[in-house]
This record gives C-alpha cells, sequence and structure tokens, in this order.
C-alpha cells in the first residue's frame, strides 16, 4: 500500500511521541499534536506539524488518532474519559494506542471503540528513545488484519520491524515478553560490567568484544556507553520500566507461565525506583549491583 497523506491526531508528544510524530510529519502526513506541556506542541509545529489546545480539536477531523502515553490510567482517562478520543472521533476512524499498557486495558479500548464505530489498534513498539529518533523502532500490531495493512504505512514511517501478531490485546502481550527480555538483558549486562571492573580489565575493550559474539545484544550495544560513561539521562525510565515489569508479571500469572528469573529482575528494578532511581534510563540498574557490591553510589 503507498503512503497517502493521512490527517493524524497525536496525542502524548513525550520522549517516544514527540519523534514519532515528527517523523509522520516527514513522511507526508498532516498530524495535528496535544501534549499536557506545551513546549511539546510547540516543538512539533517547529518540525511542520500542527499544535492543538485540547484532545477534542487534535481530533477534530483526524483521520487516524495515535495515542502515546505513560500507562493504563492515562490511556483510559485520553480514549474513555470524558473530553477525550471516543467522544470526538469521528466514526470509522483507526484510533492506534502506541502506548505500553495491560492486554486488558487495550481489549477495554477495543470494546468500547467497537461500539461508537471506531477501529483500533494496540501498537506498542520497542527501541527507546534512539529508535523513535531514527525511525527504527519495532512495532508489536494487535487488531483487525485490515485494520493493520491501513496502518501499515504510517508503522513504516515510524519502524523498521513491523508486525501483525493477532487480535486485539496481542501486541501488548508481545511489548510484555519484550520489556521482560530487555530488563532480564539490562541486568546481566550491569553485573558484567562490575565483575570486569572488579577484575581489572579494559572495560571499553571487553564490553567491545563481547558485542561481537554471542553475547552481543542491542541492550549492549545501546546501553553499554551509558554504563562505561555512569551517564543516565532517560532514554527509557526506570519507572516505566517498573510499570512494564508489573504487567509482564501479572500476565505471565494469569496464564500460568512461569517467570522465575522476570520475577527476581522485577523485583531488582522495584528496588532502583525505591532507592531514587526511577527517573533515570533503565541502564541505571547498574547503580543497583553497584550497591550490591559495596559501592559508593552518588
Amino acid at each position: 500500500m503507498s503512503a497517502t497523506p493521512r490527517t493524524i491526531a497525536f496525542i502524548g508528544l513525550g520522549i517516544m511521541g514527540s519523534p514519532m510524530a515528527a517523523n509522520l510529519v516527514k513522511a507526508g502526513h498532516t498530524v495535528t499534536g496535544f501534549n499536557l506541556e506545551q513546549s511539546a506542541i510547540d516543538a512539533l509545529v517547529a518540525a511542520g506539524g500542527k499544535g492543538a489546545t485540547s484532545i477534542a480539536d487534535a481530533v477534530a477531523g483526524a483521520d487516524v488518532i495515535i495515542t502515546m502515553v505513560p500507562a493504563d490510567p492515562h490511556v483510559e482517562q485520553v480514549i474513555l474519559g470524558e473530553g477525550g478520543v471516543l467522544e470526538n472521533a469521528k466514526a470509522g476512524s483507526l484510533v492506534i494506542d502506541m502506548s505500553s499498557i495491560t492486554p486488558q486495558t487495550s481489549i477495554k479500548v477495543a470494546a468500547a471503540a467497537a461500539e461508537k464505530g471506531i477501529r483500533t489498534l494496540d501498537a506498542p513498539v520497542s527501541g527507546g528513545e534512539a529508535g523513535a529518533i531514527e525511525a527504527v523502532l519495532s512495532i508489536m500490531v494487535g487488531g483487525e488484519a485490515a485494520d493493520f495493512a491501513e496502518a501499515k504505512p504510517l508503522f513504516d514511517a515510524l519502524g523498521t520491524t513491523v508486525i501483525h501478531v493477532g487480535p486485539a490485546g496481542a501486541g501488548q502481550t508481545v511489548k510484555a515478553a519484550n520489556q521482560l527480555i530487555v530488563a532480564v538483558n539490562i541486568q546481566v549486562v550491569a553485573e558484567a560490567v562490575v565483575f570486569l571492573e572488579n577484575a581489572g580489565v579494559d572495560l571499553g575493550a571487553a564490553l567491545d568484544v563481547l558485542a561481537g559474539g554471542l553475547a552481543g545484544s542491542t541492550v549492549l550495544n545501546r546501553k553499554k556507553a551509558n554504563m562505561v560513561n555512569r551517564e543516565f539521562a532517560p532514554g527509557f525510565r526506570i519507572d516505566l520500566h517498573h510499570k512494564d515489569m508489573g504487567i509482564v508479571t501479572a500476565a505471565a500469572r494469569a496464564v500460568e507461565a512461569p517467570l522465575p528469573v522476570g520475577s527476581l529482575v522485577a523485583q531488582l528494578v522495584a528496588s532502583a525506583r525505591a532507592n531514587g532511581d526511577g527517573s533515570l534510563d533503565h541502564s541505571a540498574l547498574l547503580r543497583g549491583v553497584e550497591r550490591l557490591a559495596g559501592r559508593t553510589v552518588k
């Protein structure tokens, strides 16, 4: 399907949403954004988009409405709440929620939208801030196949791995598995960093050679500089990964899937948050390993 220009409302211009909306503008779409912070709206306007004063203002006349907000309560408020998307979207429009939430909330949103003749997709992403900026996100999509096919050109402007994984809620289930793998991977990389440093090995050289072998991963490639330099400006905050680990542990329990390692890492993520690291990038799980090693963490 060709990338026919669409009229898009984009709700939620945060660390991820802002570059994603800008990439849709670059792809030739008309994008009207709304965010609680005016500075984010101004940034979209500077990138060639349009600004809105409310959700209703953003949604008016939109063919496609994309939401990218932090958690389940925000999705429910933005889409289902008073003055929200479903109150203002036209019948036949397509709502694409790209937040990371529980599968149950996505199914609830889909059912409520269907009653109003509005179609939905749940399309959470992986790749962090860098992936959003570079338009190389991995996007896992739940919903009707025909709606996915219609939205595919939009997804192609945002990511390089775009896959329809099943009905409503399936995208969120796959995202939960993604966050499980990422958290465990970050944790073991952090443990390796402290091990290598305590052994007196050249850390940069060691991580470079590890990245070239079976131990290599996207997590190692993207996060090793953060760990080596102790620079934890948030690409994806520990607070949000804590929320996601709650999602995956609850979802796994619901289907009786054991998570022995994942449950432990969920507790380590919670510990990092309790120690005041919630606003840092999730690579700051390294700080928790340093605490366990008896180091003074500033």
